[in-house]
Formats: C-alpha cells, sequence, structure tokens
C-alpha cells in the first residue's frame, strides 16, 4: 500500500480516469498528478506527492553526501519478483573477489518479509542488512540511512556513521554498496534512496515489453541489465526490440546482456561497474537534472500516446 504510488482497493475520482470511447479501455493515470487515489482529488495528491517526495529526498540528498564522504558508490537495483536481482549480486560479488580483491562490497537488501535474500548474501562473506518493509512497496531513503548506519557495526569495521560528515574521500579507498529494492517495478522509480545509479534488471522470461508498461522505471535507470539470456533459446522474448523500447523510453540508457548462472556477460557487466566507480569519484555530485529531463520524456511520450488512442477511437467511432 503506497498513498503516492496510488496503490489502493477503492474507486478512483473521476477526473482521474480517461476512457476510450472505441475500446472502453480505462487509463487512470491521465490526470495532472499521473496517479489515482480514492477520495482524493488531483490537486490534492500532487501536494501530498510534494510533501511526501521531498522529505524523502532531503533525507537522500544525506544519504548521497554521506556515501561520497565515505567513498561509497550506492547502486539501487531495482525490478520485478523473480527477475533474479539476488542471484546477480551473489555471483557479482563472487566474481569480485578476484576482478576487484581490494574493493569492499557490501548490501542492503529489501523485501516485505523474511531474511532470505540477506542470508543468501552473507554467505558468500559480504556484509548485509535486511530490511523488511511490511505492506510497503518499496524502499525509502530514510530506511536506507537506518540500514547504512547499522550496516557497519555488523561488518567488523570500526566507522562511525551515525553523523554528518564535512570531508570528502577520507578513506582513501572505495567501496561499493548495492541496495536491493523490493521486487517491484512501479514504487520504486519515483523514491530516491541517495544512489549514484538506478539498474533496472528484466530477466528474458518476463517479455520483452516491459520498458513501455514501466516507462517511469526505465526511465530512470541508467542501466538495463537483460538477465537469464541462457533461457533464450527457450522462451520467447525479442531482445532487439526490448532494447529498442528501453530507449524510447530512455535514449540513453545502457544495456548489458547476461547470464547470472552461467557468467557469460558477467565481464561487461564488471567492467560497468568499474567505470561507474571511478564515475563517482571524479564526478561525486553526478548530473542532478538529467532525472528530471527523462521523467520529463515519460511525460510527453504518456501525452503523446493519450492523444493518439483518442484519435483512433474517434476514427474508429465514425
Amino acid at each position: 500500500m503506497c498513498v503516492v504510488c496510488g496503490c489502493s482497493d477503492h474507486p478512483a475520482t473521476p477526473e482521474a480516469v480517461q476512457v476510450n470511447s472505441a475500446s472502453g479501455d480505462l487509463h487512470f493515470g491521465a490526470g495532472a498528478a499521473r496517479v489515482s487515489v480514492p477520495g482524493m482529488t488531483q490537486a490534492r495528491a500532487i501536494k501530498l506527492e510534494t510533501d511526501i517526495l521531498g522529505a524523502n529526498n532531503r533525507v537522500a540528498a544525506h544519504n548521497r553526501a554521506h556515501f561520497q564522504a565515505h567513498g561509497v558508490t550506492a547502486l539501487n537495483l531495482v525490478s520485478s519478483p523473480g527477475s533474479g536481482k539476488t542471484t546477480l549480486l551473489c555471483a557479482t560479488i563472487e566474481a569480485l573477489k578476484a576482478h576487484a580483491p581490494g574493493l569492499h562490497v557490501a548490501v542492503i537488501e529489501g523485501d516485505q518479509q523474511t531474511s532470505f535474500d540477506a542470508d543468501r548474501i552473507r554467505a558468500t562473506g559480504a556484509p548485509a542488512i535486511q530490511v523488511n518493509t511490511g505492506k510497503g512497496c518499496h524502499l525509502d531513503a530514510p530506511m536506507v540511512a537506518e540500514a547504512f548506519a547499522r550496516l557497519h557495526s555488523h561488518d567488523g569495521h570500526d566507522h562511525d556513521h551515525g553523523h554528518d560528515h564535512h570531508h570528502q574521500g577520507d578513506h582513501g579507498t572505495h567501496s561499493l554498496l548495492f541496495i536491493e529494492n523490493v521486487g517491484n517495478l512501479v514504487c520504486p522509480a519515483v523514491w530516491d534512496l541517495g544512489e549514484a545509479a538506478k539498474v533496472a534488471i528484466l530477466s528474458v522470461t518476463e517479455g520483452e515489453d516491459k520498458p513501455l508498461k514501466y516507462p517511469d522505471m526505465f526511465a530512470v535507470a541508467s542501466l538495463m541489465v537483460l538477465n537469464k539470456i541462457d533461457l533464450l533459446p527457450h522462451v520467447r522474448f525479442d531482445v532487439a526490440r526490448c532494447i529498442e523500447l528501453a530507449r524510447r523510453v530512455n535514449p540513453g540508457i545502457e544495456v548489458i546482456q547476461l547470464s547470472a548462472t552461467t557468467g557469460e556477460g558477467m565481464d561487461a557487466w564488471l567492467h560497468w561497474l568499474d567505470h561507474r566507480i571511478g564515475h563517482d569519484h571524479h564526478h561525486p555530485h553526478g548530473e542532478p537534472n538529467a532525472e528530471a529531463a527523462l521523467r520529463e520524456r515519460v511525460r510527453q511520450l504518456e501525452a503523446d500516446l493519450a492523444q493518439a488512442r483518442e484519435a483512433l477511437g474517434s476514427a474508429t467511432a465514425h
């Protein structure tokens, strides 16, 4: 349940619903707020989202500065449930032991319940903190701040992460923090955790049309990982079309095809991680306007799609 995301079981307010006159299809994200919340006007929904996300983003900005002060590159891994995030993380941690033996790697795991995934990570020898969200459908910045503070009290490191830092690069080394978000291609798209980049993981068992079905997520992702490519001979999945659709939403998105099970494509993934760590070291503040620009592109694409549907409906009716 997420008020900001609009998750609910109750009818929407009429102003938030667009009806295709030809097919009867309903679009509940056509209003100004791009979300339908029962009993709430679009103006109120916008105000509520602004207030809630504003509070979250202030903590996210603190997280981002905090990570930079400690030489931490934080990556937010987002996907549907079952895409293979945890398997990829376990394989990545093992590969990094040989590829970058001096690199410290830690993980924050997000799930509604259980510590299964964190237990799998800890079995590799990497420190991990499980965050259970209960009915929550995503991680938020305060959750990550709390988990990061506790992470280093359980991994044998002596760092105090419970206070502000105004220095930068003080440890002389870099580390990698993977944040595995709750399996969900909707809500995590709008919640900034303070990460350096979002990585969208898409399994070839899910269907190549996901980037257009869930455009907000792919619009804010820096990288799309096509996982489980060892299964391509056994499923109907058009790789070229999937990449084309992802770049229709986000022209700048990078794409890596890999199999966490067989290891195919892992070298490209490790190279991307090397580059990301180096990029964050030399460009600590990133490109704050890039995500806003991508969100605007999604808004324009949705507006164009709504107009096309309306035109098609009118043509059919006549």
